[in-house]
C-alpha cells in the first residue's frame, strides 16, 4: 500500500485510467472480492445478496435480501420501482412458490421486473437464496 489514502498502486493506476477515459464508476460497498453495487450510466448493478440470518426458512431469508435490497435502492436515489431485472437463485425449487410470497409482498406490482429463477447449488449450506438485481438509477 501506498501513503496515498490508503489505495493500492493498482486502485490508483485504475483512478487514472477511469479519469483519462472519463468513465464515471460508483463503487458501494467494495470489500477486496467485490462492490456490493456498480452504478455507471444511471444503471446500478447489484452483486448476489443473501440474507444474514441463515437460520430463517426461504421467506425469512428472502424477506432480508429484499429489506437489503431497499436500503441499496434508496442509498442510490432509486426504488422498486426502477429495478429492471432480478435473477433469483434458490438451493432447491420446491421452495419456488413461498419464495414468492416474499417476492409478490415486496415487487412494485405496477411495475414488474423482468426475472429468471433457478435452481442452484449456492455457496454456503445455509444459504436458501440468493438475488441479484439490476436497476435504473433517477438523472
Amino acid at each position: 500500500m501506498t501513503a496515498r489514502a490508503g489505495f493500492h498502486e493498482k486502485d490508483l493506476t485504475s483512478i487514472a485510467i477511469l479519469a483519462e477515459m472519463d468513465v464515471k464508476i460508483e463503487r458501494i460497498g467494495k470489500t477486496e472480492r467485490l462492490s456490493r453495487v456498480v452504478v455507471h450510466e444511471k444503471v446500478a448493478y447489484f452483486s448476489g445478496l443473501t440474507a444474514d440470518d441463515r437460520k430463517q426458512d426461504v421467506v425469512g431469508q428472502t424477506r432480508q435480501i429484499l429489506e437489503k435490497a431497499d436500503t441499496f435502492l434508496e442509498s442510490i436515489g432509486s426504488n422498486r420501482a426502477a429495478v429492471l431485472s432480478a435473477t433469483i437463485w434458490l438451493r432447491d425449487i420446491a421452495d419456488f412458490d413461498r419464495m414468492n410470497t416474499a417476492w409478490i409482498e415486496w415487487i412494485d406490482r405496477n411495475e414488474p421486473p423482468a426475472r429468471a429463477t433457478v435452481q442452484a447449488v449456492l455457496g454456503l449450506p445455509d444459504i436458501q437464496v440468493e438475488i441479484q438485481f439490476t436497476a435504473a438509477v433517477p438523472s
